[in-house]
């Protein structure tokens, strides 16, 4: 018998495809990305985390990611940090960035 088979884990190879051809129109994460794009954080209080060496992420970014989370009922920082780096979703939403749990806190507790 004749079964499927997955490509070599060890090949080297790029996506055929972008990242937004990956996700399609109808999905929840294209609604947060234009419902938080149309909001005016700074009206609403919402801080960028100050940083002494790397810029600091842009709090639409980070809001996105929350949004998603409690969707997904996801709440944890770590969590949401191992999402960043495996789920294609979050990864387009937030434009393959990669916060680690002690951002995603700080903007969680200061926001």
């Amino acid at each position: 018998m004749e079964y499927q088979q997955g490509q070599d884990r060890e090949q080297l190879s790029l996506y055929a495809t972008c990242l937004d051809d990956m996700i399609p129109g109808e999905n929840s994460v294209r609604l947060i990305d234009q419902f938080v794009n149309l909001l005016d954080l700074s009206k609403m209080g919402f801080q960028t985390i100050a940083t002494q060496g790397r810029p600091p992420y842009h709090p639409a970014d980070l809001l996105k990611l929350f949004i998603y989370g409690y969707m997904n009922q996801m709440r944890s920082s770590r969590r949401l940090e191992k999402e960043a780096y495996r789920n294609i979703e979050v990864i387009w939403l937030i434009k393959n960035l990669k916060p680690d749990h002690n951002t995603i806190a700080r903007f969680r507790k200061e926001n």
